[in-house]
């Protein structure tokens, strides 16, 4: 059985006393565990259900608060996901960087979006998507259908050397070292 993981939920508009006591009304209504409550602030053991969320975010929403907490997360959640379709379209395609790729979907400063993203995830968008580009290039490697040229291509790389350069930052490998020890791993378990 795992151990309870507290955490943090940030409530917006909790600026008095009253509003501890209101939200901690809601908290004991849903029968949501709480280890303490205090101006904007809900310490809890267990993450509660999706559909017990709602209906905090409901209550919140009710009495003039808002569950900060989640908006962040969906907003960090969006910027990973746009960053993913930025990378399955070319850079020809799209035309723009990938901040204003996120900034066009997403109505927010760039600045504020990067800070937030940095804040909740300890790198920044930029490293972030670096390595998901290196795990579509480690894919196309391992799938050895294209060569470097066409995968950096395929990748938004300006050159296999760019390409080369940032696989081995992330990885610590060359990609032609890790296509080496990917077909000597397949040798090895083809002959089993």
């Amino acid at each position: 059985m795992s151990q309870p993981q507290k955490q943090t939920l940030y409530i917006k508009n909790m600026v008095c006393q009253r509003c501890v006591s209101s939200v901690t009304g809601i908290f004991k209504k849903l029968n949501i565990p709480f280890e303490k409550i205090s101006l904007g602030e809900v310490d809890i053991l267990d993450r509660p259900e999706a559909s017990v969320v709602e209906k905090l975010k409901t209550e919140l929403n009710n009495t003039g608060f808002e569950l900060i907490e989640m908006r962040v997360n969906k907003i960090v959640e969006n910027i990973k996901q746009l960053a993913m379709d930025y990378l399955n379209i070319s850079t020809e395609k799209s035309g723009k960087k990938l901040s204003e790729f996120i900034t066009d979907k997403i109505a927010y400063e760039y600045s504020y979006l990067s800070d937030l993203f940095s804040s909740i995830e300890g790198k920044t968008i930029e490293q972030f998507f670096i390595n998901q580009r290196i795990e579509k290039v480690k894919e196309l490697i391992v799938y050895d259908q294209l060569s470097l040229t066409e995968i950096a291509y395929q990748t938004g790389f300006s050159s296999v050397h760019h390409l080369s350069s940032q696989f081995k930052k992330v990885t610590g490998l060359t990609p032609s070292h890790f296509k080496k020890i990917g077909a000597e791993r397949r040798k090895s378990i083809d002959t089993l």
